[in-house]
């Protein structure tokens, strides 16, 4: 079933193509950049104008960060909250890459 407006968004896009409203539009005539995940394209492009990244990409960076303190820290105590907290993220990691 077509969406109840769908004949008056047509009847626009017809009348903005005859009084040349998609003339000389930037990027005509050349390919559509390459796009890995159609799906979220969109969403992907959004996020990126906006200075922002997915919630797993920060999960994943914040991650990193974490093993490499771990690496470096020498004290039993603040290794064991490391590793908690290394845990922790990487449950919200793999909830974030599911959703």
């Amino acid at each position: 079933m077509d969406h109840p407006l769908i004949d008056l968004i047509n009847t626009k896009i017809q009348k903005a193509d005859r009084e040349g409203a998609f003339d000389n539009l930037a990027g005509a005539g050349k390919p559509l950049p390459k796009c890995d995940d159609p799906d979220n394209a969109v969403m992907h492009r959004i996020l990126k104008e906006n200075g922002t990244v997915p919630e797993f990409v920060s999960l994943s960076q914040e991650l990193a960060k974490l093993r490499a303190e771990l690496l470096e820290t020498t004290d039993r105590t603040e290794r064991r909250k490391l590793i908690s907290e290394m845990s922790l993220l990487e449950a919200r990691l793999e909830i974030a890459r599911k959703g």
